[in-house]
C-alpha cells in the first residue's frame, strides 16, 4: 500500500549569470552573449518555478526480469537486480515548469534559445538535486541512486507509462504531461525511480555514449559485466 504522495513546489532557483556562461561552453564570451544571458535571467527569475511530485511506493513480486512498484507492473532486469533488496522506492517526476515557456524566443535566434535552453537544464536540475536532498532528509535514507525509463536499452521508454501511472495526474499535480511517444511536456523535465543502495549506482556506468550532456558518470565496463553475469 501507498503511504504518501507529496508536491514540491517551493525550490529555489539560484541562478547568476556567470555559472549560465560557464554551463554554455562557449569557446568566446562576448559582451552580446553575457547581455542575453543577463536579460533572460531577468526574465526567469520572477516566474521559474520548478517541480516535482514523489510516491512513497513499497516493492514486491520480485521475478527474474520484472517487479511491481506500488501495485505497478516493471520490466527491466537491471532494475530488478538494483532493488533486489529493497522493499520502499520513490518514483517521481521532476520539471523546470511551464512557466518558463511563456518566455518567447524564436527557434531561429539560435544563440538565445540555446541560452535560455540551458537555463532551463540548470533549473531542472535543481529540482532534482532539492528532491534527491528531501528523500534523503526526510526518510533517513543513507545513499540512493535513481534510473530513469529510457536511459539504458533494459529499461525503455515505455516504462513511462507504468511510472506516470504510480504518479496519478501528473499534469494536474506539476504540469508535466506524457505525450503519445512517451515523451514528456514540458521537454526539460525527467521521471525516475530514486531507492536507496549500498553502493552507488547511476544508469551512465552502463551506456557506452560518448557525448551525452546528462552523463554522470564514466562509461564502467567492468560493472556491465558483473550485471551480465548477474542477468545470465
Amino acid at each position: 500500500m501507498n503511504s504518501t504522495m507529496e508536491v514540491l513546489d517551493n525550490i529555489p532557483v539560484d541562478l547568476d549569470q556567470q555559472a549560465v556562461l560557464q554551463q554554455l561552453r562557449l569557446r568566446k564570451r562576448s559582451v552580446s552573449v553575457e547581455k542575453i544571458v543577463q536579460e533572460l535571467l531577468e526574465l526567469v527569475r520572477p516566474i521559474a518555478r520548478p517541480k516535482a511530485v514523489y510516491q512513497v511506493a513499497y516493492v514486491d513480486n520480485k521475478r527474474e526480469n520484472s517487479l511491481r512498484i506500488g501495485g505497478v507492473e516493471f520490466t527491466s532486469r537491471v532494475l530488478r537486480i538494483n532493488l533486489d533488496k529493497v522493499e520502499r522506492a520513490f518514483p517521481y517526476v521532476a520539471t523546470c515548469g511551464t512557466e518558463l515557456d511563456q518566455i518567447g524566443v524564436p527557434s531561429s535566434d539560435l544563440l538565445k534559445y540555446y541560452c535560455l535552453d540551458t537555463i532551463k537544464v540548470m533549473i531542472l536540475r535543481m529540482a532534482r538535486s532539492y528532491l534527491k536532498d528531501y528523500l534523503i532528509r526526510t526518510y533517513a535514507l543513507g545513499r540512493i541512486s535513481a534510473m530513469s525509463p529510457g536511459r539504458l536499452e533494459d529499461w525503455p521508454v515505455t516504462q513511462q507509462e507504468p511510472l506516470f501511472c504510480i504518479l496519478g495526474d501528473v499534469e494536474k499535480l506539476i504540469g508535466v504531461r506524457l505525450t503519445d511517444t512517451y515523451m514528456m511536456q514540458p521537454l526539460k523535465s525527467v521521471s525516475g525511480i530514486y531507492f536507496p543502495i549500498e553502493v552507488t549506482f547511476e544508469s551512465c556506468q552502463l551506456c557506452p555514449r560518448a557525448v551525452c550532456s546528462w552523463r554522470r558518470a564514466p562509461y564502467d565496463p567492468g560493472l556491465v559485466e558483473k550485471y551480465a553475469k548477474r542477468l545470465q
